[in-house]
């Protein structure tokens, strides 16, 4: 197989096959909450989220107060913010902070609705968790997948239960696989995010996460390095007993073995994550995003991984 360069199937690839053109990203604010949060689950989130629920880059609801954000200004807002580094094209509106379907259908009818008629968009991706999929919501985003692509990203980020009773994810894996059924049986995209470097887990383990989503009929994965910021519980934990997280060149060398178990049609939406300068407080190295990629790309060649691309 070949993808334009790269020694993976990058998103850029996918979208420039799918859609014949570069199509960018808007990240926007949905106005939910999360279960793990509001006390239906949980009070504290995951102990590695934000405060701004992982959104940190998205754009803010226009009018706080309102019964739902107004997402086409929102769209606009951010269309606004990279107009200079964007002369042309289409655009993903993409539900990034908090849990996208933790909210009645009325609701998300109304503002994925609006986001998937605006003229410059070209699909949207909705973040979520998998026990925030009940029947009638994944059959709205079936409906809004007739009218233009639906995405739906799941933070799995582990399969191990160790791993997630520490990180307090708050849903077993069989809920996981519950939803990917459903999801896939309504024919949507679904793109699953893996955090690489949870405390406790070992090379190996990260390495199963990957060859079970390898077998288990996603879409695309996005690979997430941990990220410690200020305000989370993950980083009262650390600097109580700091705890030791990726160098540079041992994460590069685990995302390329991740790679390489994946097949090949799976879509690599992200090789890394950047969280808010302002924030981190550990990995300080992964703030260089550019040289993290052009050293991981350097490192590709030099182990021959999935040399070529054709469009």
């Amino acid at each position: 197989m070949n993808w334009n360069g790269k020694p993976y199937y990058s998103l850029d690839c996918y979208l420039k096959q799918t859609f014949g053109e570069k199509v960018y990203k808007l990240a926007l604010d949905g106005g939910m909450t999360c279960p793990n949060r509001d006390g239906s689950i949980g009070t504290g989130g995951c102990i590695f989220c934000s405060e701004g629920g992982s959104g940190d880059f998205a754009e803010k609801m226009a009018f706080p107060g309102l019964t739902a954000p107004d997402i086409t200004r929102q769209i606009e807002a951010a269309k606004e913010r990279v107009k200079n580094k964007i002369k042309s094209g289409r655009y993903i509106a993409y539900f990034q902070s908090y849990t996208n379907t933790y909210a009645p259908v009325e609701y998300l009818e109304q503002i994925f609705t609006a986001a998937i008629l605006h003229p410059d968009i070209a699909a949207i991706s909705i973040a979520t968790r998998p026990d925030c999929l009940p029947p009638e919501t994944i059959r709205l985003l079936a409906r809004l997948n007739r009218i233009k692509p639906v995405w739906v990203e799941l933070g799995l980020q582990t399969i191990h239960e160790k791993t997630v009773d520490f990180i307090h994810r708050g849903y077993p894996l069989s809920c996981f696989e519950a939803s990917l059924k459903e999801l896939k049986s309504a024919e949507l995209t679904v793109i699953v995010h893996v955090i690489l470097g949870l405390p406790g887990e070992t090379r190996e383990m990260m390495l199963d996460t990957v060859r079970y989503l390898s077998n288990a009929g996603i879409d695309g994965i996005k690979l997430q390095l941990l990220h410690i910021l200020k305000g989370t519980k993950l980083a009262e934990l650390y600097e109580q007993s700091p705890f030791p997280t990726f160098s540079m060149d041992e994460y590069i060398d685990l995302v390329i073995d991740c790679i390489s178990i994946l097949p090949e049609d799976i879509v690599i939406h992200r090789l890394t994550g950047d969280g808010p300068k302002s924030l981190l407080i550990a990995p300080l190295w992964s703030a260089n995003k550019r040289l993290v990629l052009n050293t991981m790309t350097r490192r590709f060649k030099e182990r021959n991984i999935r040399q070529g691309c054709m469009l």
